[in-house]
């Protein structure tokens, strides 16, 4: 769908401010299915970590991108996801080697212009969620520079500025 725009890129590069920038500017978010299944799983028992088990973990970020892009259908104007369904089907593919992308990545689309946040060091930080370091999270991103591509998105890097010039560049390259 044109208006379902995709923030994806580096962990820890800025990612969930520019969201929450954009929601404060009155536009609707999708908050990160990742985020939402760790904290999820930590209520519970839940084995669907990326610590633990990479590939149950991206098997749950399917499903809740799946769900997510249907119930933001109901929405109107621009929708901005925080990761999308081609940030899970790229785990899938990675942790397990299945051919997750061709099939799970072309089911729903976004946009074609896709926003990455380039691998920022001197704003990374672990967390209880992202216990990942800066090294994982730049192998990430790289997977998702060539992962977008081959679905036929246009890549646009975020700049490292200040989250309000991010969300106006956003805006803007939206516009154009």
């Amino acid at each position: 769908m044109e208006r379902f725009v995709v923030i994806s890129g580096c962990s820890g590069g800025g990612k969930s401010t520019l969201l929450a920038e954009l929601a404060k500017r009155g536009y609707a978010v999708v908050e990160e299915p990742g985020r939402r299944i760790i904290r999820e799983e930590r209520k519970g028992d839940g084995a669907a970590l990326p610590w633990m088990d990479e590939a149950a973990f991206a098997r749950r970020a399917i499903a809740m991108a799946l769900a997510d892009w249907a119930q933001a259908c109901s929405l109107s104007g621009w929708v901005f996801f925080d990761r999308g369904l081609v940030d899970a089907a790229a785990a899938l593919e990675h942790s397990t080697g299945e051919s997750a992308l061709g099939r799970t990545g072309r089911t729903r689309h976004y946009h074609r212009r896709v926003f990455l946040t380039p691998p920022w060091p001197e704003i990374f930080a672990a967390d209880v969620e992202r216990r990942h370091d800066l090294g994982a999270a730049i192998a990430e991103y790289e997977r998702l520079l060539s992962a977008y591509p081959s679905l036929g998105y246009e890549v646009i890097n975020l700049p490292k500025a200040r989250v309000s010039e991010r969300a106006d560049f956003v805006l803007r390259t939206l516009a154009g």
